[in-house]
């Protein structure tokens, strides 16, 4: 029996396989997505929190993030399907010098490439955020442009559009080698058949390491875990996502927004990292959080958490996305390492590769690919992570 030909074969249909299906199906390819779970976004997509930001130190994610969130806030008038999308902004808080010069020293970078990010003294902040301690507060950086939209319905939308579109999906199928011919792919065995294609994209996110393996190949990315939280519903106090990058014992940073339902979400950056794929949630994450962000917004004292949940950050080592073509195989495609910043990046990155195996890449495409590229120096790092 033939095996089906495909255009592309998406490994992984979450934050960044959908959007790119739906954008290859769009640009008239016939792309086939294979997910191990049951249905779309059930991997660590359902685990993201819903932030969207361009207010990033990277000149690569800035225009990529800017993509998305022209994706996210167009996307129901454009399409129909509402994505509980808030334009409600970022605002990343100071409370010691250290914190305001970073802050300012980015502003430059940010500033030059378009985003509309300012510096807000303590007083305009306040105006902004009323609800801050105010003890200490120095100031902070506010980009109205950011938002949120909730995960779960924007996989949906992808998913049901790129069907639309003419992509196929096979769920509860995994993937379990790729098939080679003179340094060429040919096509992808796994555990329920075959399909033919000469181009392969790992979208894999915390399981990307393992894919790339099945081609001969290595990608540098390590999962970690991150455990988030949601509370019960109250009256709309707080329009942006408020992040404090402050380090304290176990924590890196975190952060924190209202939603449309009126429920706080929030997040933390472990320090050190929890390296693995162990998502059962701890019983030292609440303490933890809830000390810093009731210091930070003392009104939030008295409001019930109603659950707890932990997902895995798919690492790269400088925290920087992995995204090209392998030299090693030829018609291989990293989609990788994207540290907890799938769900923001994935439209815009979904765009990008659609272009990139259309061979229709713009010279500010072939910029972002390079300082993305999988062959690069991992010796930087990330500033916003």
């Amino acid at each position: 029996m033939t095996a089906k030909v495909y255009d592309a074969i998406i490994v992984g249909a979450g934050s960044v396989g959908l959007p790119t299906a739906f954008y290859l199906a769009q640009a008239g390819l016939k792309p086939l997505v294979i997910d191990q779970f049951a249905s779309p976004g059930q991997g660590s997509n359902k685990a993201a929190i819903g932030g969207i930001r361009a207010t990033h130190s990277a000149p690569s994610k800035i225009r990529l993030c800017l993509t998305s969130i022209e994706i996210f806030s167009t996307w129901e008038q454009a399409h129909g399907d509402n994505l509980e999308w808030h334009q409600g902004g970022y605002s990343f808080v100071a409370y010691r010098e250290q914190e305001e010069r970073i802050l300012k020293e980015l502003l430059k970078v940010q500033q030059a490439y378009g985003l509309n990010i300012h510096w807000l003294g303590r007083e305009e902040l306040l105006e902004v955020v009323p609800d801050l301690n105010r003890e200490g507060l120095l100031g902070g950086t506010y980009s109205p442009g950011d938002g949120s939209a909730s995960p779960l319905l924007t996989a949906h939308a992808f998913y049901k559009r790129a069907r639309e579109q003419g992509a196929q999906f096979r769920f509860r199928e995994r993937v379990t080698g790729i098939i080679r011919r003179r340094g060429r792919v040919v096509g992808v065995r796994t555990d329920k058949g075959g399909y033919a294609t000469e181009v392969v994209i790992n979208a894999a996110g915390p399981w990307a390491r393992s894919v790339a393996q099945l081609g001969g190949l290595d990608v540098p990315v390590v999962p970690d875990s991150h455990e988030a939280g949601i509370t019960e519903p109250v009256a709309r106090f707080v329009e942006p996502m408020l992040v404090d990058i402050r380090p304290a014992e176990g924590s890196k940073n975190y952060y924190f927004y209202q939603h449309g339902t009126g429920a706080i979400v929030f997040c933390i950056t472990p320090d050190p990292p929890i390296a693995g794929t162990d998502r059962r949630e701890t019983s030292v994450f609440l303490p933890m959080i809830a000390r810093r962000i009731v210091d930070l917004m003392p009104k939030l004292a008295n409001i019930k958490v109603r659950r707890t949940w932990r997902g895995l950050y798919p690492m790269s080592p400088d925290g920087f996305p992995i995204v090209g073509r392998a030299r090693e195989l030829e018609g291989m495609i990293s989609a990788v390492g994207m540290c907890g910043q799938g769900y923001m990046l994935g439209p815009g990155v979904g765009v990008l590769l659609s272009r990139l195996v259309t061979g229709t890449l713009t010279p500010e495409d072939k910029e972002v690919l390079e300082e993305l590229s999988p062959y690069r120096e991992f010796g930087g790092e990330e500033k916003l992570k």
